[in-house]
């Protein structure tokens, strides 16, 4: 529950306000407290997600079998701009309560669908509404950074709406295409202007590259606090300099394993002393809660270790990556990323009371309880996330969200997914969740076991 991976058993959690006032076995209940019995249950800090797409949410599952490239046409080149204010502000809500639901008090939302600030005033609108702690990565993936992050139009949204609290903190969000010129330099020095950290996609196969960590380098544009998102193909000296300027990443496993950044990165993060933080990226692919997060994390850092002995001829006899590493990066690896580790991401008194209930007694995976962070990282799911408490305040509470915000959202929702379905047209709308498969791919022998081919 806290730096030094305490566990507590039979101990109660005394929350005042929005803070954490005592933790301990017996603690004496103020009068008219409101008692949730965490009888066989685990009570954590709540967990921190540091890149999720959630202006994309209302498409989830649309691009379950996409590649990187065609999710980059799709959102970037061709649909994307399709995306109404309304559209963002229903993505928003509904991600949010996805998020809140698996146990997420913290999201940072990676929002570079922002065309204009009609779209960013929605999509602070949609997270507004649900209760839960947030970061907005301002970013407009059709139109270069250089240019919205430096418009009057930018600075004034941030004076009106980011009260620079935190349940609202704010970050910019674009990455650096390996431009020689470097124009995104003007991006980060606005950065520096307002006060706030940068968060880019970064070691991403095809994309964004060790050249564009060399141009931040000799630019002084790698800041303490820099948030790397993936660093997935990155080289040893790429890793050496995200050390060395104090930055830290945040790893997406289940995005990196299935759609193309590259290897997972937590292994070679680990090597270099790179902090970790966890996050799902978007549901229009993945199931977007942490313990799957943690899960995936743990499957590619221990495959990568045992591949890498194996390669050697030498075999792994003690794990290197243990779960209570993970479960922190799920928790106070993030608050540290989003610079909030004085005020979330651990359970002891003085923090702010973001916490966890999991407990359900209706599910034979519950019991027994042997190995605490084991049980956290393999065991449980979102389904046995019994109450969620922000800031002092329920959010979720019997397996139930609290308050009228998914009616709401199931409404907006359904409106634009109509919108998007109609305006792409039946063919083209079918044709993206079914993307082609190269004709080099369709074998006789998927398997290779021989090498038969047909005529």
């Amino acid at each position: 529950m806290d730096d030094a991976g305490t566990v507590l058993t039979n101990a109660d959690v005394l929350v005042v306000d929005d803070a954490i006032v005592a933790i301990g076995e017996g603690i004496e209940v103020p009068e008219n407290a409101f008692e949730i019995d965490a009888t066989g249950g685990i009570v954590m800090p709540g967990m921190i997600d540091t890149h999720r797409h959630m202006w994309q949410t209302a498409m989830r599952g649309y691009g379950a079998d996409w590649t990187l490239t065609q999710y980059f046409v799709w959102n970037y080149l061709e649909h994307g701009k399709h995306f109404r204010p309304q559209d963002i502000y229903a993505g928003n809500v509904l991600g949010a309560l996805e998020a809140l639901d698996a146990g997420v008090t913290t999201t940072v939302d990676w929002s570079h669908g922002l065309q204009t600030i009609e779209h960013a005033e929605a999509a602070v609108d949609g997270l507004l509404e649900t209760g839960g702690r947030f970061v907005l990565g301002y970013g407009n993936i059709h139109q270069a950074p250089w240019e919205w992050a430096t418009s009057p139009d930018l600075r004034s949204f941030v004076e009106r709406r980011i009260p620079r609290n935190d349940m609202l903190g704010f970050q910019l969000a674009f990455d650096v295409t390996g431009d020689p010129e470097f124009p995104e330099k003007a991006a980060f020095e606005a950065a520096r202007e307002l006060g706030v950290s940068v968060t880019t996609h970064a070691g991403v196969w095809g994309a964004t590259d060790d050249g564009s960590i060399k141009l931040m380098a000799d630019n002084d544009c790698m800041a303490p606090g820099t948030v790397y998102v993936h660093a997935a193909t990155l080289s040893e000296d790429s890793y050496h300099r995200i050390a060395a300027s104090g930055g830290v990443a945040s790893v997406s496993a289940e995005s990196e394993s299935t759609c193309g950044q590259g290897y997972p990165s937590s292994w070679a993060l680990r090597r270099h002393g790179i902090p970790i933080s966890l996050s799902m990226d978007t549901s229009v692919w993945w199931s977007a809660d942490m313990f799957s997060a943690m899960r995936a994390t743990l499957a590619s850092d221990r495959a990568r270790e045992h591949q890498i002995a194996h390669e050697s001829g030498d075999t792994v006899t003690n794990i290197g990556l243990r779960c209570e590493e993970v479960v922190r990066w799920a928790t106070r690896g993030g608050a540290d990323a989003l610079g909030l580790g004085s005020t979330v991401g651990q359970l002891k008194p003085g923090m702010k009371a973001d916490i966890v209930l999991i407990k359900n007694d209706h599910s034979p995976v519950m019991l027994p309880i042997l190995n605490t962070y084991g049980h956290v990282a393999f065991q449980a799911q979102r389904a046995d996330v019994q109450t969620v408490v922000v800031n002092g305040k329920l959010v979720k509470h019997d397996h139930k969200l609290i308050g009228d915000a998914l009616t709401k959202a199931r409404t907006a929702v359904e409106q634009t997914v109509e919108h998007l379905e109609s305006t792409l047209g039946p063919d083209e709308w079918e044709a993206g969740k079914h993307p082609d498969i190269p004709e080099s791919k369709v074998l006789d022998n998927p398997y290779m076991y021989t090498d038969y081919v047909g005529e």
